[in-house]
């Protein structure tokens, strides 16, 4: 019977031979992830179960990485519930501040993670390993404290839809373009408990980066998980990173998807989602007038090297607006380090932006950037929920780093080409 790599993955974590679309199964995992607003929960409910310790302290990655630097004294205390975790149970994959790195960012950056895995987290972003491979998604923090004791989580098998992107990408299009597009399109339940499997030309000559960034906003569309069979670039990028062995999985070619759905890549321009919802797009010649307070490079979405160095790229020698405040933050100490040898952070520092150590802090409006009521922020995270930067009175919009540089100079939304 012929199947999607989705299935192939979860069928080999669970046994089988075959597995259908709704089948309920329970699959082996590679990795359980937690950071420090979801692991408090796990831990205490982890604590109930009554085991003595957790099933394999090398696959369980921990990482502080919502409030921290520890912006008050309660996060400050969940962190601490973490790190007393982490100690008495030994868990290798701990990572404290000055190590520390957004946890979707640093995990393949670490080979945590790699093509064929099994990966669950408690957050719902951890799909973003699809763009390796692999199957991952997140769960609750009971189910990461389930995970945690026994390696095991239970699924139902999703259906699979495949997305066909062809065509060769226009100048300042990216994968965060291409995946704002595809959720404008069917909307923020339009792959409700399904995977959404990325294919095409434009796909296979995406960057690991980029593929990152569109496995990372399939839940934004209500997607199970995200993923991207495995190619030469994946290999490139997890051969010397790697920690432990992994297994390429490929779609049969006459395996059965709900649908599939295509899009021409030539006629996707830098798109913009406006406030509430990742759906409501518009490419960035439909923007408008909308002036803006804040511009946000960073998050698990777009705080990687290639992000950073297009928004460097678009503000080089200009000057962050009057009445704007950048904030770029990398998303891990590598990263940051980097972006720091190669210039970037002269580029930003000259314009005007702040650049902070790796943190999630504002894309969740935990801290190093709240909106106050009324305001209007431009980010390169993934979330634009009512309230979801800061006061339920201020707005989100989402966009690519090449606009949102670009923004940061005009003091309202707009194209990089309007500042080239």
């Amino acid at each position: 019977m012929a199947m999607t790599i989705t299935e192939k993955i979860l069928a080999a974590h669970a046994g089988k031979d075959r597995i259908e679309p709704g089948e309920l199964i329970n699959c082996k995992v590679d990795l359980v992830l937690g950071n420090d607003i979801t692991a408090p929960v796990a831990i205490k409910e982890f604590e109930k179960i009554g085991v003595p310790d957790v099933f394999d302290k090398e696959r369980i990655a921990l990482i502080p990485d919502h409030f921290t630097p520890n912006k008050d004294i309660k996060s400050a205390e969940q962190a601490k519930m973490v790190r007393d975790f982490a100690r008495k149970h030994d868990i290798t994959n701990y990572y404290e501040v000055g190590r520390m790195g957004i946890e979707h960012c640093l995990l393949p950056e670490q080979g945590l993670v790699g093509p064929g895995d099994v990966v669950i987290g408690a957050d719902s972003h951890t799909c973003t390993y699809g763009a390796l491979g692999a199957f991952s998604t997140g769960v609750g923090s009971t189910d990461m404290a389930a995970g945690m004791a026994s390696g095991e989580v239970w699924f139902r098998v999703p259906e699979s839809i495949k997305f066909v992107y062809t065509g060769k990408l226009n100048k300042w299009v990216g994968g965060k373009d291409l995946i704002l597009h595809t959720i404008g399109d069917i909307g923020v339940d339009g792959a409700l408990y399904q995977a959404m499997e990325f294919t095409g030309e434009a796909i296979r000559n995406l960057s690991i980066d980029g593929r990152l960034t569109m496995a990372n906003m399939a839940i934004e569309a209500g997607g199970k998980n995200g993923i991207i069979e495995p190619d030469q670039i994946t290999l490139d990028y997890v051969k010397d990173r790697a920690q432990r062995p992994y297994k390429l999985y490929r779609s049969d070619e006459d395996a059965k998807y709900a649908r599939v759905i295509e899009y021409d890549c030539s006629r996707i321009e830098p798109t913009v989602a406006f406030p509430h919802l990742p759906e409501n797009t518009r490419p960035i010649s439909e923007v408008g007038n909308v002036e803006i307070d804040q511009v946000v490079v960073g998050s698990c979405t777009n705080g990687r090297m290639e992000d950073l160095r297009e928004a460097a790229q678009v503000i080089k020698g200009h000057q962050v607006h009057k009445n704007v405040r950048m904030v770029v933050i990398p998303g891990t100490q590598t990263i940051y380090k980097q972006a720091m040898h190669e210039g970037l952070f002269d580029i930003f520092i000259d314009a005007g932006a702040a650049v902070s150590t790796p943190t999630c802090g504002p894309c969740l409006g935990g801290h190093m950037g709240i909106l106050a009521k009324g305001e209007r922020g431009l980010a390169t995270t993934n979330r634009n929920f009512v309230g979801r930067m800061g006061h339920p009175e201020s707005e989100v919009y989402l966009s690519g780093p090449a606009v949102a540089a670009a923004s940061a100079i005009l003091g309202r939304i707009g194209s990089p080409e309007e500042v080239e």
